[in-house]
């Protein structure tokens, strides 16, 4: 089915905030309701967005995760501010855990005025990043790079890990089940998060409110292991019963609180 322009601007725009109210489609594109509900019909029919009342979702797979510039786009306000959070809680003198995610970089781009932290990565946008903090010992993990998201995996990056224990282990996820279940797409990936999670004395998850029931084919872990979540909007009531029971904080980014 071809898209004509502006629908495939809108279909770029709800992929990069993963879902759009239908007003907020009309606004931003100076159209009418009339025209965006006809639009969304057609991103629909098209298999390219799914409908929803009000407004309109991109469509997850669970078996691809959208491209690194996708990831780095959606949600990224909401990335930063979960990052602000995260570094005001990482204590100077800390030894950290970082692995491959977008929110996981925006938190090592707030980090660059801690002193005194070792940072075990195998992230190279985080190695990156730290590299302008002279304070910071950044010791990055060998093995097999992944070209589009320059993180590091396989059987080398995970026995790498295995040699370090560290205070926190801060990882990023690609979705949380239902269920509470941590899932992601690659398997040498959730390995090297798997060994993160054994090797930290604490857990702390980043996700942002649009990971919470996204599907993903490989499970990493139950969200049992987490000790702190930090997301940007409140959960719903069912997920803050189940981390309630589970014994998982909760930490909503503070400006989104205020807003």
């Amino acid at each position: 089915m071809a898209l004509n322009p502006r629908q495939l601007a809108i279909l770029q725009a709800v992929r990069e905030q993963g879902s759009v109210k239908t007003e907020e489609l009309a606004e931003e594109f100076g159209i009418t309701l009339q025209t965006a509900r006809r639009d969304i019909q057609r991103l629909s029919e098209a298999a390219e967005l799914e409908r929803f009342h009000g407004g309109v979702r991109a469509i997850d797979s669970s078996t691809r995760n959208t491209t690194y510039t996708e990831r780095q786009r959606t949600q990224s306000e909401a990335k930063q501010d979960i990052a602000r959070q995260v570094a005001a809680a990482i204590p100077h003198g800390a030894s950290l855990f970082m692995n491959i995610g977008t929110t996981v970089e925006a938190v090592a781009s707030e980090l660059l005025l801690h002193n005194d932290l070792r940072v075990v990565t195998n992230n190279l946008h985080v190695a990156r990043i730290l590299a302008a903090n002279p304070r910071c010992e950044v010791v990055v993990a060998g093995g097999t790079l992944r070209h589009e998201d320059l993180g590091v995996v396989g059987e080398a990056a995970l026995s790498f890990i295995r040699q370090f224990k560290v205070d926190i282990g801060l990882i990023g996820i690609s979705g949380i089940d239902e269920d509470g279940t941590l899932r992601d797409y690659d398997m040498r990936e959730v390995m090297v998060a798997r060994a993160i999670v054994e090797q930290s004395r604490q857990v702390w998850l980043v996700a942002d409110h649009s990971k919470f029931d996204r599907p993903a084919m490989i499970e990493m872990a139950p969200l049992k292991v987490v000790h702190t979540l930090f997301t940007d909007t409140v959960p719903a009531l069912a997920k803050l019963q189940l981390m309630a029971e589970l014994g998982v904080r909760c930490v909503v980014a503070q400006s989104r609180v205020q807003d």
